[in-house]
């Protein structure tokens, strides 16, 4: 009965007023500030990979991303946990989107360039909405289709403009396949979780599945990290591992989720495409990753796919 009296709570507190427009203003701005944090992210982590064995980064950072979740909800009070039912539920979601997703990302951007790897990453919107139409969650309208086909349109475009890029290096085939098996991943991760960000919340949800997968990442990268010659690691390295541990994830992870409850599982998704525009551009200045012109039209068209998709959204809650 207890627990029953605390869904109900945390549900009103944190979901009721879920169509004020504020709130969908809210979740876009927080949105767009975990686009620039992912955009980034990409090029630290590139940067960082280059003293640091692909586990023993993850096995680092998760720990921070951990603490970060930790200590946001602990400024909101006593941490609550979920009913027993659904522990098994949460537990694979956090060895799927925290180990599986993690342990493909890492070697995928390890082994490809930054932008490719953001690239391949933003297939994940398709990927999301035939899951969420074969679920039932969001029937997509027409126009809707447009815009996540014009996304992918815009990818189409970008990869075939990095083409020399991908095939440059003997690892990035591999590298490349990798991301998109993360991509697959995280989609599953957004559909399957949903339910639980309606009945727990979506900051609950991120930590209870991150803590779970920050243990997996330490128990698969334990002896890449104690063979981290720790002094020899340079602070630029280490302040990557920080950025990308608890802003890459402990933040944007947050930011994703509040997303997926204000805007849903689609229109959340689509605005991962905008990520590899960001990337693209830091990869350019800072690792010298020079984008082509196929690429530069990519990315206009990836952003018309996503105002499409945005206005459309609009319309339909409107209604």
């Amino acid at each position: 009965m207890k627990q029953r009296r605390w869904e109900a709570v945390v549900t009103a507190a944190d979901f009721g007023q879920e169509h004020r427009p504020g709130r969908e203003v809210g979740a876009e701005l927080g949105l767009l500030a975990m686009i620039v944090i992912w955009g980034v992210n990409f090029s630290v982590i590139k940067v960082a990979l280059s003293e640091v064995h692909p586990l023993a980064f993850n096995g680092f950072r998760f720990p921070l991303a951990a603490l970060v979740l930790w200590l946001t909800l602990r400024r909101r009070g006593p941490i609550t946990w979920p009913h027993r039912k659904d522990w098994a539920r949460i537990a694979g979601l956090g060895v799927l989107g925290n180990v599986v997703y993690q342990l493909f990302f890492i070697y995928g951007v390890n082994v490809t360039t930054a932008g490719n790897a953001s690239i391949l990453l933003a297939t994940t919107p398709i990927w999301t909405v035939l899951l969420s139409n074969l679920s039932g969650h969001e029937p997509l309208r027409p126009l809707a289709w447009v815009g996540v086909l014009g996304t992918l349109l815009g990818i189409v475009f970008i990869v075939v403009g990095s083409e020399p890029a991908v095939g440059g290096g003997p690892g990035a085939p591999l590298g490349d396949l990798c991301m998109v098996a993360a991509s697959a991943a995280w989609s599953v991760y957004t559909v399957g979780s949903k339910r639980l960000v309606q009945r727990y919340g979506s900051l609950s949800v991120t930590a209870w599945t991150l803590w779970i997968g920050a243990l997996g990442l330490i128990v698969v990268g334990g002896i890449p990290m104690l063979s981290t010659p720790v002094l020899e690691v340079s602070l630029g390295a280490w302040g990557a591992i920080a950025y990308a541990g608890m802003l890459g994830i402990g933040v944007a992870y947050s930011l994703w989720y509040y997303g997926v409850r204000r805007l849903g599982n689609t229109r959340t998704a689509v605005h991962g495409n905008l990520v590899p525009v960001v990337a693209i551009a830091v990869a350019w200045l800072w690792l010298g990753e020079i984008p082509t012109a196929f690429q530069i039209v990519g990315a206009g068209i990836i952003i018309g796919g996503v105002s499409l998709t945005r206005l459309v959204g609009r319309v339909k809650s409107a209604g």
